[in-house]
This record gives structure tokens, sequence and C-alpha cells, in this order.
């Protein structure tokens, strides 16, 4: 892995200086090298980490990637039966693994990674390590990464969003901060106590702690740096975290696991909000956005298809899992199968194709529907999914949370009217008590659905 050879140098450099912090334990740079070099000797070649958050797994992790050695990241909150089905189904390694803290060959396999697929076991990819020293460089240059930045990233360190984030902080030399389980009220005092400028976070995260925080007079305003992924922040969402810490520059970003990065933007403290908006900002160094069909062909500007990159940061290729439409090369160029369109050079991002709704032979794409519900006033977050229509084939409908009472359908149809045109807004609406979400923070439309079918007590129809 690209950052071992750079925490050697942390390590000479800088000795005593924190380098990582879980809780009210942490490691010094010379203490996290010291105790990831007596781990290195009995580490195996293809290493299955499966941990909860702690100091402890970083030196684990730096152990697992040293020289040839391959890293399996588990999340703890699988099943036995799905461990023990990943544990099948992973590789030996090919070389000699060393028993030395250094970096292994930059176009070695270095991480075998997770990501969710159309079956119940989630599906097997691998990485280079010259992919992610590439990414380090990109989303240090892109989010402007400072020597002297605090980063927390509150949320398990089995996820690839926290994972990398530990990694690039590693590769840097800054300071790293986590929790062993996200709990709002420890990420407010880490973040009034220990200095935090940088936070890295999901949307729904990042809602809890702004909204909380301002309940409780946290204060942000060192908060300089605020990275989101997952999706497109919301209105409500925005305006909490500008409220909350005020001097940040809040990054939201469009990427997956096999792409890396791909493009994003930073919201300054002083510039407006776009929050009904689909743009996703611009590419990151080094990546080219094409659209394209499903043939490869290149669509002209604004008419929606595959988000295709040329990137030096997509990973190998699937191990197992591969249904031919996860990961595909469309004329030289990779798609996840998310679909948007490029308006000039800024990227617009509709949501997966899997996700879009046909109705009366027309395309909706769910999150474009969110978007727009969310910046209404009185609605606090937003899901729309496709149900069995006999007429349409299936109709757009919406549930909403409200922030406040007595929100109905003809406010919300009314609210949509500058900013959906008619075949995208929904014909029917659902006031919901919470949001359906997966245990990672994700809404789940899938869940919406099962809901409506089953006539759930958690949403009430709207007249």
């Amino acid at each position: 892995m690209p950052f071992l050879n750079r925490i050697q140098k942390w390590a000479d450099l800088r000795p005593d200086d924190l380098a990582i912090a879980v809780g009210n334990r942490g490691f010094s740079w010379a203490e996290l090298r010291g105790a990831a070099e007596e781990l290195v000797p009995s580490t195996p070649e293809t290493y299955i980490l499966s941990e909860p958050n702690s100091a402890e797994f970083a030196a684990l992790y730096c152990a697992g990637v040293a020289r040839g050695r391959q890293i399996a990241v588990f999340d703890p909150a699988w099943t036995s039966q799905t461990r023990e089905e990943i544990t099948r189904m992973l590789p030996s390694a090919s070389r000699a693994a060393g028993t030395e803290l250094e970096d292994g060959e930059p176009d070695s396999t270095f991480l075998i990674g997770f990501t969710a697929g159309t079956t119940a076991t989630p599906k097997g990819f691998t990485r280079s390590r010259r992919s992610w020293q590439t990414s380090f460089d990109a989303s240090i240059e892109f989010f402007g990464l400072r020597p002297d930045d605090k980063t927390l990233a509150p949320g398990p360190l089995s996820a690839s969003l926290n994972l990398f984030a530990l990694s690039e902080c590693l590769y840097a030399g800054t300071e790293f901060h986590t929790l062993r389980h996200f709990d709002v009220g420890d990420a407010h005092a880490v973040i009034a106590h220990d200095g935090i400028t940088r936070l890295v976070v999901v949307p729904t995260m990042l809602r809890l702690l702004s909204e909380r925080g301002l309940m409780a007079s946290v204060d942000a305003s060192a908060i300089r740096t605020i990275i989101c992924a997952g999706s497109k922040l919301d209105a409500r969402t925005l305006k909490a975290a500008r409220r909350w810490a005020p001097n940040a520059t809040i990054f939201e970003y469009y990427g997956a696991a096999e792409l890396s990065f791909v493009s994003g933007r930073g919201l300054a403290a002083a510039e407006p909000l776009d929050a009904a908006g689909t743009s996703i900002g611009r590419p990151f160094p080094g990546v080219q956005v094409q659209i394209l069909d499903d043939d490869g062909v290149p669509l002209p500007d604004g008419t929606p298809g595959n988000i295709s990159v040329t990137s030096p940061m997509v990973c190998e290729g699937y191990l197992w899992g591969d249904d031919g439409h996860a990961l595909r090369c469309l004329n030289g160029r990779y798609t996840v199968g998310d679909q948007g369109y490029l308006f000039g050079s800024d990227l617009h991002i509709l949501g997966r194709s899997s996700d879009m709704i046909i109705t009366a032979g027309k395309n909706v794409y769910p999150h474009e529907v969110e978007l727009a519900l969310s910046s209404i006033p009185g609605v606090e977050a937003a899901v729309a999914v496709g149900v069995p229509d006999d007429l349409r084939g299936r109709r757009v409908v919406a549930g909403v949370v409200p922030s406040i009472g007595g929100l109905t359908a003809t406010a919300l149809s009314a609210g949509l009217e500058a900013v959906l045109t008619r075949d995208k807004r929904p014909h029917q609406y659902f006031s919901l008590d919470e949001l359906p979400l997966t245990d990672r923070g994700k809404v789940s439309r899938r869940m919406l659905l099962e809901w409506i079918i089953n006539n759930d007590r958690r949403l009430q129809r709207l007249r």
C-alpha cells in the first residue's frame, strides 16, 4: 500500500505527533509503526480484517497490506453465513509477502473490496496500490487537505468512505479521528475538544450532527471542510450544515467503490445553495467523463445516459458477483450504470438505471424527484419510488418526512410546479414518520415500496 513508506517517514520526522485517535485510545506515528511492525511477520498473505473501529484496526490494516499482501476488510455486522461464504471465495496471494513494513509493487493488488449487488452476497472487487495512490493525490488536490488538518470520519472503518479517509491521512501525514461507534454526542465532543477541521460523512450523519449541534450550541466554527458522499445533499441538510459550521466549504461528490472519484463541487461559506438541482460538479483531476448510450455511443449535452469515465483510479475488476451490468466497459470507458448528463463541463446525476421509473413511456429518476421535493418548505426529507399501474405501467409516488404540521398533497404538487415537469411529479404522496434506511444509513426505496404494499403504520397517505 502506498502509505507504508510514508508512515516510516512521519515516524522518523514526527514520532510523538498523534497519527490516529479512536475514543480515548490513540497512536503516535512511532507507536503506529511499532505496532504494525510487530504484526507483519504473523500476518498471512491474504488477510481478513473484521474488526470494529479501534486504534488497533489501523495497525492491523497496515500489517495486512505490507509488501505483497492483500487485505479483505469485512463488515463486522455481516452474518456468519455471509462471512463464511465470502471467505471461501477469497483468492490466495500470488507473491511472497515479506516481513517488513514496506509498500508492495505499485501495480500489485492490495485490497479486496465489497459492494452490494443484486444478490444477498456482496460482490468482491480488487484494487491496485497505484490506483489508490492516484486517488490520494486527486483527493488531496480537490478537497484541499492541509498538513495541519484534523479529520473526523465517524462511521465504520469497514466502509470504503472511511477506510479511504484513514488511508489518505496516513499517506498525507495528517491527524485522523474516528469513533468506536457512531454517536452524535461523542462526535460533538471530539469536534469541540480535539480541534477537528475536516469532516468526512454521509448525508444522514451530517444532518444529525448539524441539527443537533445547533440545538446543543456545539461550536463547529473551526471546521473548514465537510466532505459528504453517498448522495446529493438535500436543502435542509445543506442549510443546517451551513449554519452549524459557518466557515466550512461543503463538498459533495459523485463516485463509486469501483470507479473511485468522478466529479464533485465545493460550496464555499458565502456561496448560494443549489439544493434542488442535479449538478454534482466537475470531474476530478485526471478523470474524463463522457455520457454514453448502452452501445457505447457518445450522447450530446443534456441527453441522459451512462456516466462513463476514463480514469487511472478505476478498480481492477470483480473476483465474483459480476452480473455483466455492475461494472461495464463501453468503448474504452467504464460505468457502473449510474445515469446522468453533461451540461458544459458540469455533470448532472440522475441515479441508477435500475431505479429508473418508466411511466407512460417517460423515464423518471427518483433522485431528481427527491431533490425537488426536499427543496419545498416544510419537507425534511423525501424518497420516491414507482408502483405498478395498469394504465401507465408504473406511476411515481413519494414519501416525505414533514418538518412542520399540516403538509398536504396539494401543497407539495404546487411546490413542484416550477422545478419538475408534469410527467415527473408524483401521483400520490405519503407522510412518513421516518425515512426507510439501510443499516448503513442510506435511503432504501425498496423498503418504502414494502411499506406501501403492506400499509405500514410508519406512513399515512396525504390528501
